[in-house]
């Protein structure tokens, strides 16, 4: 890496760079951004659109004293990169790296923690009123991208910074409308004006003249106060922001760094919030990327040269899995329906949206309104499959609660990315899912040992007459042979994997592989283990865990998941109310902590989720038992 972008250590140094030098920086920046991600993976697309509107942003602005705050921040790349991280770059997304998001933690510049979306604006007024209350006199910035829009808590925050009227600057970045020239011209226009103190002054007097008027003076500038507003609802479309009370300015071409500037220094001077309109081209300067931004949006390791993602597996995703499941039962039952919340192609419901265009509902970063959207249709007769990760169900939880389960409705979760998911940090591993699921009334909970299971768990829940949770990982299935003919599993039932005395591994998901792993490593200490498919968290095999704990007496409950209000904490409540004495039992899974970036593997490992961990656990725990092996022939 040489050049200009060597110079840049900090904000400071972008503000003295020519024009010219910072169009070279901005060639450099994208240089550096696809040579990092075709090696690392991460958010590609977004982060080349908002180069130059970065590169503006930090000229004109002094970070981390104004604050600027990216919403979602998948697009924080470059920000990073301009706010003395350049350096640290090739470690994105790495364990002890520099996240993919803003991180608080890592540096001031990065004033508030996001990962998820339409956020910005709500943080953006919260910073603004509390500097307003401390007689400080800094900006604050939030950059929200037109996707984000979409969720309804940007437009919340939008109208109560309209009631407060603070000072507030809301950055749209916009790559995904189409806007004629000529109205962009007009818009263009009208922005300069407004801008323009003198425009200011204008209305103001206009408005004194004509109430001067005897009589009729108030009823006429009434009258042309509506045919202005007609106008504009016509020409200029701004006029949403502009009813919500801000000053509406754009659309711009967010790649133009000369109007850039220009506008936030005039944006500087005005009174009450503010929003700047700018127009980015998602992929900007990766000519593959430009063509499928959606691909590049969130992307793994590929080939600079032609795009191509670097694989290292033949074996379906359990995303693949899911889909093409989901996709054969539709093929012979019409009520089956796909909703998603922005993610079409990540929940591989975008092959469904191409076989049933009319089943197929994207309803925008909107999780509550997609839930409870499901709920309305489940309650007219179809069979709502709303996918969604994780993290982003979380989101809706009172939906979930209130629109779903209270009504028993078929509504089917079908939960993507669930457990360690990696790379993309603390606000996107999906590891508190069965904790706020299992102990909502009549839901069904339920994790697959391998993509086979995946298959009947889907099968079954469409035939189930209530709310269902079917929670999967992200990444590659175990490589088993898929059914061509599909089964029901009884709700609720566990299935015994392999026999044991010594003790038992409650096994879930994930986990089931690893078990299995751990008992052949234990049978080389004498150690007879048994491996149970706990693959429902809820209900609970009753029967199956009390006649297991009499037999074994040593128990090891194993979840990628929070173990606070997790499986094993289902496992330990039944226990606990069944009265067997002389029994012991170890809960494994994910401690009180968010968990940071990484490979999977070495997330997995610091949590203590490894086969090397589950027999270290085994072992003490029948080192330190008094409880007295018991003789298989007599189990």
């Amino acid at each position: 890496m040489s050049g200009i972008i060597e110079e840049i250590k900090g904000p400071s140094d972008v503000k003295k760079l020519s024009s010219q030098n910072l169009h070279q920086l901005a060639v450099e920046i994208r240089d550096l951004l696809t040579t990092t991600v075709s090696l690392k993976g991460g958010h590609l697309a977004a982060n080349l659109g908002v180069v130059e509107l970065t590169i503006a942003l930090h000229c004109i602005f002094d970070s981390p004293r104004d604050k600027i705050i990216w919403d979602v921040g998948h697009q924080s790349y470059v920000h990073k990169i301009l706010t003395g991280r350049k350096d640290a770059f090739s470690t994105l997304r790495c364990h002890g790296g520099i996240s993919g998001f803003p991180k608080c933690a890592e540096s001031p510049h990065d004033v508030f923690q996001t990962g998820h979306s339409s956020t910005s604006v709500s943080a953006a007024l919260g910073m603004a009123k509390a500097r307003d209350l401390k007689g400080e006199k800094h900006h604050v910035i939030a950059v929200i991208g037109d996707g984000a829009l979409t969720g309804g808590m940007a437009f919340e925050a939008l109208n109560h910074a309209s009631h407060t009227k603070a000072n507030l600057l809301v950055v749209l970045n916009d790559n995904e409308m189409s806007i004629s020239k000529n109205v962009g011209g007009m818009s263009a226009y009208l922005s300069r004006m407004r801008t323009d103190p003198a425009y200011s002054k204008m209305k103001e007097d206009i408005e004194i003249l004509m109430r001067k008027i005897p009589a009729i003076g108030d009823a006429v500038y009434k009258s042309l106060g509506r045919v202005k507003d007609t106008l504009k609802y016509l020409l200029v479309p701004g006029m949403l922001f502009e009813e919500l009370g801000f000053t509406y300015l754009g659309p711009i071409d967010g790649h133009n760094m000369q109007l850039l500037q220009q506008l936030f220094i005039s944006a500087k001077k005005l009174k009450g919030p503010v929003l700047i309109h700018v127009l980015t081209k998602k992929g900007k300067g990766f000519d593959i990327a430009e063509k499928n931004p959606d691909r590049f949006h969130g992307i793994g390791p590929f080939n600079i040269k032609n795009g191509d993602a670097v694989k290292n597996s033949k074996v379906p995703t359990y995303t693949e899995v899911f889909s093409q499941t989901l996709i054969k039962l539709a093929e012979k039952d019409k009520r089956i329906i796909g909703v998603t919340a922005a993610m079409p192609s990540g929940t591989g419901l975008d092959k469904f949206a191409v076989k049933f265009p009319h089943r197929f509902f994207d309803v925008g970063i909107a999780e509550q309104h997609a839930l409870t959207f499901s709920a309305g249709m489940a309650r007219e007769g179809f069979k709502p499959v709303l996918a969604v990760y994780s993290t982003f169900l979380q989101r809706g939880y009172d939906q979930v609660v209130h629109d779903i389960c209270l009504q028993n409705l078929p509504v089917i979760l079908a939960v993507d990315r669930a457990g360690i998911v990696g790379e993309d940090g603390e606000t996107h591993q999906g590891v508190f899912d069965i904790c706020f699921l299992r102990h909502i009334p009549n839901m069904v909970v339920m994790a697959p040992k391998d993509e086979r299971e995946l298959q009947n768990m889907l099968y079954t829940a469409l035939q189930h007459h209530g709310p269902a949770a079917i929670r999967y990982p992200r990444g590659h299935g175990m490589g088993v042979p898929l059914n061509s003919d599909l089964e029901k599993i009884e709700i609720g039932k566990w299935e015994m994997l392999e026999k044991g005395w010594d003790l038992a591994f409650f096994a879930l998901g994930t986990m089931v592989p690893l078990a299995q792993k751990a008992r052949e490593e234990l049978e080389k200490y004498g150690i007879k283990a048994a491996v149970v498919n706990a693959r429902f968290v809820k209900p609970l095999d009753r029967h199956f865990i009390l006649n297991t704990a009499k037999k074994c007496r040593r128990i090891i409950t194993v979840e990628e998941n929070a173990l606070q209000g997790g499986f094993g904490s289902a496992v330990l409540e039944l226990l606990d109310s069944s009265g067997i004495l002389d029994l012991q039992v170890k809960s494994m899974g994910i401690c009180d902590h968010f968990v940071e970036q990484g490979s999977r593997e070495i997330l997995l490992e610091k949590c203590g989720l490894s086969v090397e961990k589950l027999v270290q656990q085994a072992l003490d725990l029948v080192k330190s038992s008094d409880l007295p092996k018991i003789n298989p022939a007599s189990g």
